[in-house]
Order: structure tokens, then C-alpha cells, then sequence
């Protein structure tokens, strides 16, 4: 068993604190993404779990062990950081081999162990030449490489595609996935590219930066589409998904029936009627994502509510047009068809519809989600 438990954990860098109480169970053979802007914690976890950084409060345990004072190499972890740090004078061969000549291993086992991963990784062919004659792909595969020949329990990767061009990330994100998959080892993914952590992870941990939530790090930790339909929070609200959830202020009609802001108008949905008295009068912060703006004549939405704006940005993507009009003293994004249609023009009004249905709600002063019945 090798799933890692994070006990109301800590870190500080003198008086700095960098993470707070951070409570994360992750499941053996899981697929784990940490996820979340700079300055979250998340590369610091990362290295706690491998022992390169210590741990200022708190417990971590790797399988059934707590491992607060383990040496980093007797942890059975692999870790495959940004940066490929390979050594330029080795072959390939050389330098996957590395780490198992450093452990004395015998050279047939080391062999069979190099070609088993050169054939899982397609490096078979490059296994005689130096990282100089390598592409951004294969110096990655062997980095990759270096890390399952020592078989882990745990596989840990620190931002290890942010090096490579954007249709080669594509290509690796997919690799990885499918070598987590053939493996079965517990692995715990770093990235602030919300897209690599919906793709890749089984479940995804959103973190923030203590400096916004003092109270601790971690917002919620879900499954790709329970953090993106059931967003807890409006920092993950607005974190996941692409483009960023539209957050409005809108007010709460005094029967609780309706939302309102300037002339755009939404009925509060059913689930939300149960507990949104206690706000009437009052405002709340509302979420719609940009899919679910466009023309009524596009979709077949069973309830919708009009809303006018002054377009200030067109972006042209082909199949589609994404929006950003002006509401009142609010910016909304919005999804049109791109073929086949006059597009909008800049400064000119436009009429657009939100799925009504699919709103979330949020208290602006909390920032978590209102309850549903």
C-alpha cells in the first residue's frame, strides 16, 4: 500500500508560514493533482512528500509509515522534476541507469531494468546517444525513464512539461497518463495549468495562497468534474475551467424568487430556494460559465434568462467566438458559433442569453457556496 496522508501538516520558512493545516488523504494508486497559482504550496507539499523539505507541524505518512523523519532515500519515492537535469556527458542508457549503479545493483538487472523502460518509453533507439541529440520529448522520456526503474511506490512530478512546447505537452500529459495507468503507482502531480490537472488527475487538490486564506491552503479536492460542476469556493470556482467562470454581484429580490442586476434578471433556481431567504435584500456572488452564454438560437436550454452588454473583445477561435461584453460595472464572457455568423463589433450592443439553470451561488462575504436542498 502506498497512499501518503497529510495530518494537519505545516510549513514554514522562518516566519513564513507557506502552508497551514493541510489535511489530504491520497489513495493508494491514485492519480493526484496538485493544482493552483504560485505562491500555493503546492511544488512545497510535493517536496515534503519526498523529503526534500521539512515538515514544520504535523504528520505525513507514506503507506503505514510516518515518514516526518525518513531520509529522502529510504522513502521509495520517484520524483521527475521541471527541469530534466540529465548528465550531458552520459548516453541515454547511462543515464537511466544511474540511479540503480549508485545502489550497486547487478549489471544484468540493471540492463533488463534500462531496456524495459527504453521499450515502455519508445527510447530503445535513442538508448546510445547523448542528450544534445535528443528532442524536448525524449530528454523528457528519460527523466521519466531515470524514475520507474527504481519501481517506487510513489511517483511525484514537479511541473515536468511546463519545458515543452504546447502540442508536445498534449502528447506527453497523454503519455503519462496511460504509463500511471500500466503501472499502478501512486503518483502526485504538481502543475499550475488548470487544463494538465482536469486531463490527467483521478482527483484534483485546488490549493490558493495562505496570504488570500489564512485558515490553510486547500479549497477542495474532487474529481475533475465535481470541482468543475461543484465548485465550493469562488477561488475554484474561478480557477477551474477555461475561460474563468463570470462572477456577478447580483441582488436577492425580497421573496427570494429572483436575482437582479442593472437589467439582466435570473430566477433563483429550485435547489437554491430552500436557504436563499435568509439573503433577500442582501447580495450574492453569482456563477455562470461562459458556455452557458450564447444565442437562444444555438441551444436548447430549458431555462433562460436575456442579458445585454457592450462587446469590448472578440476572440476568433474558428468553431467558435468567445465574447467580453460589458454589464453595467461587470465584465461577462460568453460562447457563440464562429462559422456561418456575423460576428459582433467592438462597441456595439449584443444580446446574448445565460442557462439559467446551471447558475452557482456563492455569499460574497464567505466565499463558499450557498446550500442546496
Amino acid at each position: 500500500m502506498a497512499q501518503i496522508k497529510f495530518e494537519h501538516v505545516s510549513k514554514r520558512f522562518g516566519d513564513v508560514a507557506v502552508i497551514e493545516n493541510l489535511d489530504l488523504h491520497i489513495r493508494d494508486q491514485e492519480f493526484m493533482v496538485f493544482v493552483g497559482p504560485s505562491g500555493c504550496g503546492k511544488s512545497t507539499a510535493l517536496r515534503m512528500i519526498a523529503g526534500l523539505e521539512e515538515i514544520s507541524g504535523g504528520t505525513l505518512s507514506i503507506g503505514d509509515r510516518v515518514v516526518n523523519d525518513v531520509h529522502p532515500k529510504d522513502r521509495d519515492v520517484a520524483m521527475v522534476f521541471q527541469s530534466y537535469a540529465l548528465y550531458p556527458h552520459m548516453t541515454v542508457r547511462e543515464n537511466i541507469a544511474f540511479g540503480l549503479k549508485i545502489r550497486k545493483l547487478p549489471q544484468a538487472e540493471i540492463d533488463g531494468l534500462v531496456n524495459e523502460a527504453a521499450t515502455m518509453l519508445g527510447l530503445t533507439e535513442y538508448l546510445d546517444r547523448k542528450p544534445r541529440a535528443l528532442s524536448g520529448g525524449q530528454r523528457q522520456r528519460v527523466a521519466l525513464g531515470r524514475a520507474i526503474v527504481r519501481k517506487p511506490s510513489v511517483f511525484l512530478f514537479d511541473e515536468p512539461l511546463s519545458n515543452l512546447d504546447a502540442e508536445l505537452r498534449v502528447t506527453m500529459r497523454a503519455e503519462i497518463s496511460k504509463l500511471q495507468r500500466r503501472m499502478k503507482v501512486t503518483t502526485v502531480y504538481v502543475t499550475h495549468d488548470q487544463v494538465e490537472a482536469m486531463t490527467m488527475g483521478d482527483r484534483i487538490a485546488v490549493l490558493a495562497p495562505l496570504k488570500r486564506h489564512p485558515s490553510g491552503n486547500l479549497m477542495q479536492v474532487g474529481t475533475p468534474l465535481e470541482l468543475y460542476d461543484r465548485p465550493q469556493n469562488l477561488f475554484v470556482a474561478r480557477f477551474i475551467g477555461t475561460p474563468s467562470m463570470n462572477i456577478v454581484e447580483m441582488a436577492v429580490d425580497a421573496d427570494g424568487t429572483a436575482l437582479r442586476f442593472h437589467d439582466f434578471v435570473l430566477p433563483v433556481p429550485a435547489a437554491y430556494r430552500g436557504g436563499i431567504g435568509a439573503y433577500a435584500g442582501r447580495n450574492v456572488a453569482v456563477g455562470f460559465r461562459p458556455e452557458h452564454v450564447g444565442h437562444a438560437e444555438e441551444h436548447q436550454w430549458d431555462t433562460i434568462s436575456p442579458i445585454r452588454g457592450e462587446v469590448e473583445i472578440v476572440e476568433t477561435l474558428g468553431h467558435e467566438a468567445i465574447i467580453h461584453f460589458r454589464v453595467g460595472g461587470s465584465m461577462v464572457i460568453g460562447k457563440i458559433r464562429g462559422h456561418g455568423v456575423v460576428l459582433p463589433r467592438l462597441g456595439e450592443a449584443i444580446d446574448l442569453v445565460v442557462k439559467a439553470s446551471s447558475i452557482h451561488l456563492f455569499d460574497p462575504q464567505t466565499e463558499q457556496r450557498l446550500p442546496e436542498a
